[in-house]
């Protein structure tokens, strides 16, 4: 098999990998409790979604 024909510069690996990067995730704030919560999601502390209760708490439960 032939390798390849020229070396790659490391300016065109960078730009080949410009895309290859971990993204942080997304979080907000909960409108109920403000603990961190990934948008979209219910409140895992509170049971909260757009300020209902969806979830009854597992602490209000006991």
């Amino acid at each position: 098999m032939p390798g390849p024909k020229s070396r790659i510069s490391r300016s065109r690996r960078g730009m080949r990998r410009s895309h290859d990067f971990a993204t942080p995730k997304t979080v907000v704030n909960c409108s109920n409790c403000a603990s961190v919560v990934k948008p979209h999601h219910v409140c895992p502390s509170c049971g909260y979604y757009k300020g209902k209760e969806i979830v009854v708490a597992q602490a209000a439960a006991e």
